[in-house]
């Protein structure tokens, strides 16, 4: 039957918890998962954005100072221009507009730098060997890469061609690295963000804040020249990064923005650690309440399976007891009437002998002795068949006001003596303030007195039997209970002790009907008696005694 319980307990479970996480795993995962790729694509929108912007700014700059150099260029011939106070009026007035230029120069078509202004001492070097002097000559513009150059220190520079008649000239500006690094650093955001800008080498360009400074390689993989932006996700170091790259259109540079997921996607982190919390105390609270419910389901599950077992078992006694009864009156009615004929002969032979002269017959006492050995068992068997005629006859109980606790006191006056007798202690606790209850008091005491000497019987001598009564308020009912100390009622047996004529006593010690009797009377009071064997050893009866049996009514 523990069995029955437990897995059905653990099928209510199952079920419980299928049809309450499933729906939960699925809704969360799918609120979590949309999430995050809603925030991935905003962040990598985001970076694009940043990207493009930068872009827009860097490809800016580079067209700002070619207008510039231009408009020098073209305003000016090469002997205005290559007078070194002309040159210096003009760079100052430049330098006021912008701090981005270091130096600024004028070659002539031979390579010699005939006029600068600037740090350094470059007036007279001569760059026709020089690549970009080579490359400005073939296209007229020519932005550098970052080189050493003649100053050995990283720069690049910006060189516009200007034509003048069959003479050509060259105005070459230094951009200060410094400013424009700063420029493209404005990209770098966290704490572990870089940006930085590598030519088609793959050589950087601007110094990285990990991978190395100025001109040096950075240890990546190139990316050929495309159109727009690409986001991608690359190991950088032991780091991994959200990486955004996108070419110049003014300068073979590519501008390269990193960004750390690890802040980047913080949100995202905090989102599903809060997701898990929850998602715990979600899966912790539907375990517990489907624990608890099934519990409680499984709990009054037994209870109404004992009840209705216990209603089984008070059907059947009574159907047992009704058969009985129908049985009895039966068998009683049948044996009655030959026992009336017998009686009436054995009466008119004793007549006989009496009005006739049979007194002197040798054999007459015997006769006298043999017809009242008739009479004699034919009133025990009448007897007996009164007795069953009164089993099978359906009394109904009288209903007053029944002080239990008085009918035990009553009760026990009846059997002191043989307690005392066989040195048997009775232990009497009855409670304070009992409440009477509505029931047939004779057929009570009739019950109690059966029970209290079975008890005695079971004890035999120098034993003890405990009665004990309880008021229980939340029933309302009144409790007997009667404890022996005697052997115990053996386990095979227990179910059958209310049976008719079901008996443990020795052969002519008892009828087997006194236990039936008692179930009967019960039965009929609206009351129950259950019996069960002691954990201290000994049998246990239990009377039960409703307040108000149903449908009765107190007679007046």
């Amino acid at each position: 039957m523990e069995d029955k319980y437990s897995n059905l307990r653990l099928k209510f479970l199952a079920s419980m918890l299928a049809f309450s996480l499933i729906p939960l795993f699925i809704v969360g995962i799918s609120l979590y998962y949309q999430f995050d790729r809603a925030y991935r694509t905003r962040v990598e929108n985001n970076l694009g954005s940043l990207l493009n912007d930068r872009r827009h700014a860097l490809d800016l700059f580079f067209e700002e100072r070619l207008s510039q150099l231009y408009t020098v260029a073209y305003t000016q011939t090469f002997d205005q221009i290559s007078s070194q106070e002309k040159l210096n009026e003009i760079f100052d007035l430049m330098q006021r507009r912008s701090k981005y230029y270091v130096d600024l120069g004028v070659i002539d078509d031979q390579g010699h730098h005939v006029a600068y202004v600037g740090p350094y001492s470059l007036k007279g070097v001569n760059y026709k060997d020089s690549d970009w002097f080579q490359s400005v000559r073939l296209r007229g513009i020519h932005i550098s890469d970052v080189f050493l150059g003649v100053r050995n220190f990283p720069h690049f520079v910006i060189a516009i061609l200007r034509r003048e008649g069959d003479r050509s000239w060259i105005l070459r500006a230094t951009i200060n690295t410094d400013l424009f690094e700063s420029m493209v650093k404005a990209a770098q955001t966290g704490e572990y963000g870089d940006a930085f800008l590598l030519n088609e080498e793959n050589v950087l360009q601007t110094s990285s804040r990990f991978l190395g400074p100025v001109m040096a390689n950075p240890g990546i993989p190139a990316l050929p020249r495309f159109v727009g932006t690409r986001i991608m996700t690359q190991d950088v170091g032991l780091r991994s990064m959200i990486v955004g790259a996108t070419w110049l259109t003014s300068v073979p540079w590519m501008l390269v923005v990193m960004e750390d997921p690890q802040e980047e996607y913080l949100p995202i982190l905090q989102t599903r650690s809060l997701a898990l919390i929850l998602l715990a105390a979600g899966v912790a609270a539907v375990v517990l309440g489907a624990v608890f419910v099934v519990n409680l389901m499984i709990l009054q599950l037994q209870e109404a399976d004992r009840q209705k077992a216990l209603l089984d078992a008070d059907l059947m006694q009574t159907s047992k007891m009704a058969a009985l009864g129908r049985l009895a009156a039966g068998i009683a009615h049948e044996i009655n009437n030959p026992l009336a004929v017998i009686q009436e002969k054995a009466g008119w032979i004793q007549d006989l002998l009496e009005e006739e002269d049979l007194r002197k017959s040798e054999n007459f006492r015997e006769f006298e002795a043999a017809i009242a050995k008739i009479q004699h068992h034919v009133d025990r068997a009448r007897n007996v068949t009164h007795r069953l005629l009164g089993f099978a006859r359906r009394m109904e109980p009288v209903r007053h006001p029944v002080n239990v606790n008085k009918v035990v006191e009553e009760t026990l006056t009846f059997l002191e003596n043989e307690a005392r007798h066989r040195n048997i202690t009775m232990h009497v606790e009855l409670e304070e303030g009992l409440p009477e209850v509505i029931s047939d008091g004779a057929q009570v005491q009739q019950v109690l007195l059966n029970i209290i000497n079975n008890a005695i019987d079971a004890v035999q001598k120098d034993g003890h039997v405990f009665i004990k009564t309880h008021f229980e308020k939340p029933l309302q009912q009144v409790m007997v209970e009667v404890r022996d100390t005697g052997p115990g009622i053996p386990d095979e047996i227990l179910d059958k002790i209310f049976d008719p004529f079901f008996t443990t006593k020795k052969l002519g010690s008892g009828t087997g009907l006194g236990l039936s009797i008692c179930h009967s009377i019960m039965t009929k009071l609206g009351g129950r008696i259950e019996a069960r064997n002691s954990p201290q050893g000994g049998a246990v009866f239990i009377i039960t005694l409703p307040l108000q049996a149903p449908g009765a009514s107190p007679a007046m």
